[in-house]
């Protein structure tokens, strides 16, 4: 059954704003320490772009979108605010966790066991 439910993408002109939602199932949260959003966009790598522990505490963000995007979370809800968006954020979003720790703000694709279906996410210039 579903797990990871993202929600929030949509259509936006650059320099528009979106914020994005990852809600994990409780059983899932509860025995996970390590969530983040990575993205995929045309003809690119699925990368990442934002992890945060579960439970709070330090964050990774790629150098693409420092300054730009935030994390934040309540609850069973990871949130990514996206700010100044720009074309290239084009990307289908995925809300990821893992049992990773430590490690969790190095995880990368392979490390990360549980997924979402992913939100769409397109910026026009």
């Amino acid at each position: 059954h579903v797990q990871l439910v993202e929600s929030g993408g949509g259509s936006m002109q650059a320099g528009e704003s979106l914020r994005l939602s990852c809600l994990a199932a409780e059983n899932l949260y509860g025995n996970t320490c390590c969530m983040g959003w990575f993205r995929q966009g045309p003809k690119n790598e699925r990368e990442r772009v934002a992890i945060t522990y579960t439970g709070g505490g330090s964050e990774y963000y790629a150098d693409s979108v420092k300054g730009r995007f935030s994390l934040s979370h309540a609850g069973r809800t990871l949130f990514l605010q996206m700010n100044s968006l720009k074309p290239e954020d084009t990307a289908m979003y995925y809300c990821a966790a893992a049992n990773l720790w430590p490690g969790c703000l190095q995880g990368t694709r392979t490390d990360f066991g549980y997924w979402g279906q992913g939100t769409q996410v397109t910026v026009s210039s």
